[in-house]
This record gives C-alpha cells, sequence and structure tokens, in this order.
C-alpha cells in the first residue's frame, strides 16, 4: 500500500489496539466476539468510508458476522483487515482473510499465551511466592503488563504487512511454536523436579549392622527425581490415552499417597 493512499493515521492504529481490549465485552453465543469487534473497528471504518454509506453499511454488516479468536492477538487481524478496506480490496477478499485467519490466531494465541508463557511464568512467580519474596507477583505483574503493552504492536504490525500477513503467518507460525515448545518442555520438566515430590522412607537391610536407604542410596544416586517423573508421565498417559477424569486422577493419588504412608512406604 503506498503512503498517498492512507487515511488512518499511526495514532488511528494504536487507539484501535486499545479498543480492542473490549473484544469480548458483548459476548454471545451466537455471533461470539462480533459485538466487540464492530465496535472497536467502527470509529476507523467510518473514518475510510466517510463519503460512502453504503460501503460503511456493507462492511459493519460483515464485521457482524460470527469471530472467535485470541484477544491478544486480535489487534493483527483488525489492522490487516482495515488495510485492505483502506485499499478498497474486494469485499469477498476481506471477508475471506477474516473468516481464514482468525481461527488460526486463536489457536497460535492460545498457544504461547495460555498454555505456555503464562503457565510458566506463573510457576516461576509462584515459587517465588511460597518462600516469601514478592519478586514473584511482580514479574507475573510485569509479564502481564507485557503481554498487554504487546497488542499495539501486533495491530501495527497487523496493518503495516497487509495482504502479506498471510504469508508471514505461515512462515512464522511453525517456528513460534517450536520454540514455545522447547521453552514449555525445559521449564515444565524442571518445575516437575521442583513441586512433584516423592519420597520412598523403606529401607532394605544387608546384614544386622548395613541397610540401604532406596530413597538416597538409590533412585537418588541412579536418576535424580526418576519418581516424580514417572508419577507425572503416568497420570499425562492417563489423561491422555485413557481419557481418564483429572478428578478421579487427584482422588486415586489421594487415596495412594495415603495408603503407602500409612504403610510406611512413602
Amino acid at each position: 500500500m503506498t503512503e498517498s493512499k492512507r487515511v488512518l493515521s499511526k495514532k488511528d492504529i494504536t487507539k484501535l489496539a486499545f479498543r480492542s481490549t473490549l473484544l469480548q465485552s458483548s459476548f454471545n453465543y451466537e455471533r461470539m466476539q462480533a459485538g466487540g469487534w464492530t465496535w472497536s473497528m467502527l470509529p476507523f471504518l467510518k473514518k475510510i468510508h466517510k463519503d460512502d454509506d453504503k460501503k460503511l453499511s456493507e462492511s459493519m454488516e460483515d464485521n457482524m458476522e460470527f469471530i472467535n479468536t485470541h484477544p491478544n492477538l486480535v489487534g493483527f487481524l483488525m489492522g490487516l483487515l482495515l488495510s485492505l478496506e483502506e485499499n478498497k480490496e474486494d469485499r469477498n477478499l476481506i471477508k475471506g482473510l477474516k473468516v481464514a485467519l482468525f481461527a488460526p490466531l486463536a489457536g497460535i494465541g492460545d498457544a504461547i499465551f495460555w498454555f505456555t508463557l503464562l503457565p510458566i511464568v506463573a510457576g516461576i512467580s509462584a515459587s517465588f511466592a511460597i518462600q516469601g519474596s514478592l519478586i514473584g507477583p511482580l514479574i507475573f505483574l510485569a509479564v502481564y503488563i507485557g503481554v498487554f503493552a504487546l497488542r499495539v504492536v501486533w495491530t501495527h504490525m497487523g496493518y503495516d504487512l497487509g495482504t502479506s500477513a498471510v504469508e508471514k503467518i505461515k512462515t512464522s507460525s511453525q517456528a513460534i511454536s517450536k520454540s514455545a515448545t522447547i521453552l514449555g518442555s525445559t521449564v515444565i520438566g524442571g518445575l516437575i523436579a521442583a513441586y512433584v515430590h516423592i519420597e520412598v522412607l523403606s529401607t532394605v537391610k544387608i546384614n544386622k549392622d548395613h541397610s540401604v536407604n532406596l530413597q538416597a542410596d538409590f533412585f537418588d544416586k541412579i536418576f535424580p527425581s526418576i519418581l516424580p517423573l514417572g508419577f507425572t508421565l503416568l497420570m499425562f498417559y492417563f489423561l491422555k490415552k485413557k481419557k481418564a477424569s483429572p478428578v478421579l486422577l487427584i482422588a486415586v493419588t489421594f487415596i495412594f499417597a495415603i495408603l503407602m504412608s500409612a504403610l510406611g512406604v512413602l
């Protein structure tokens, strides 16, 4: 898009990013986020189509159609579609891109924010907080503010990229997902060792003067934290492969722990 065709200013796009925070303000089961989406876009659609009420009406009608995407990344899609509106692209193209992109963006956003970044930061912050350190909640607050501030970045990025954003998503999504998976696996591995505690109390007598502590002399020397890892993987197996209820697994864990403790095993 050439600069001469632009109607919206950088200030407008920044304003759009902040308006996008109310995406779910009128959430409903018929159109999901359509009401908040259209409200966020409306001042800029009016500015683009200020001399053509018919096109404004058509644009508003299209934007009130069903949409359900990620709240933190929605600005990217809003900026992209506004750049197309501003460039007077075909309505079918604009509608098609909206329908094609809102679901993938939701999946990418969920994987990065809800399933990776925030759980990891929450775990690290909770570890500090349990120790009585104020650093924990401050870290979590700082990251959350950072995630909120990035809305402005995504919105400007979507607007500036225009139609090339489609190819950008295709080329970047795999790298982002792979990086998030590696980071998540590394940190979660550390959290397993820190938060899952299984200690075997049993000892094996070798003779009347010597005995072997199974935890200190066997498990910890062969593979430290192998029991927490094994138990976590077992729970994961039942959740994913056997579709077991989390409530059932929690209940079984309580019963198993109490029983083994009463027998003096754990």
